[in-house]
């Protein structure tokens, strides 16, 4: 709400336009992150009958990520173990030193990839959700102002997929962040370092476009998934993720 307009109870008439306009289109709830510095955010969001979700927020600079820059270690693959089906960390065996993102063919997403990527998701939850990721894909590759989203093939097939979008602002922050929507590795392929190269080539591709963070949530019991982030460099943030069921 601008400045001048404030006080007069247009955020919450806002706030009751979208949660009905959500009802109607059969949404059953809305989440939202802020930063915990931002009191005026909290205290709307409090007021307006939001509470504190379980899922976790995750970011780091791109400068300090363990992945994509000066301070990727090389993997050595002679050293490995076949791994299991929830590490996505594990690079390539039969490989000497090399890094991540050069044992994939990484490259970017297109919709004929929908296919894959609802193969890999039925091996990764056991359910059909098609109509979700065609919906996912679709708002990766056109709503998004910069395509960052990426695959890894293999064997003419897809191995990985990374959803991801750049977002130039949002409630209580000014500055552009990446946020990692999806990320998910055939389970038939675990162990082959495919997520570790998708994560890489991301924040190569970011720091060439000039942002500077990435951020993603993560819902809780996800341990391998908390596992692999951690090791990328991302660490809990200071924004706190919001849920209100309607």
């Amino acid at each position: 709400v601008a400045p001048a307009a404030q006080g007069r109870g247009l955020g919450a008439e806002l706030g009751r336009a979208l949660e009905a306009e959500a009802r109607r289109r059969g949404v059953k709830e809305l989440r939202t992150v802020a930063s915990w510095r931002q009191h005026s955010v909290l205290r709307d969001l409090d007021h307006a009958g939001w509470t504190l979700d379980r899922a976790q927020v995750f970011d780091c600079a791109l400068g300090d990520a363990t992945l994509g820059g000066p301070r990727e270690a090389p993997v050595d693959a002679r050293r490995l173990s076949p791994g299991d089906a929830n590490d996505y960390s594990v690079p390539q065996a039969g490989r000497d030193d090399v890094l991540a993102r050069d044992i994939a063919d990484v490259g970017v997403l297109r919709q004929d990839d929908l296919e894959g990527i609802a193969r890999i998701d039925r091996r990764l939850t056991g359910n059909d959700r098609s109509a979700y990721l065609s919906h996912a894909l679709a708002e990766a590759l056109t709503d998004s102002a910069v395509r960052v989203s990426l695959a890894a093939r293999a064997d003419g097939g897809l191995a990985g997929f990374l959803m991801a979008r750049v977002d130039l602002g949002d409630y209580g922050r000014t500055d552009p962040v990446a946020v990692l929507d999806t990320i998910g590795v055939d389970p038939l392929r675990a162990g082959q370092g495919y997520g570790r190269a998708l994560l890489s080539q991301l924040f190569v591709n970011l720091q060439a476009l000039g942002v500077e963070r990435i951020e993603t949530v993560v819902a809780p019991g996800e341990f391998g998934l908390l596992r692999f982030i951690h090791l990328a460099g991302l660490r809990p943030a200071e924004r706190l993720s919001f849920v209100k069921r309607l």
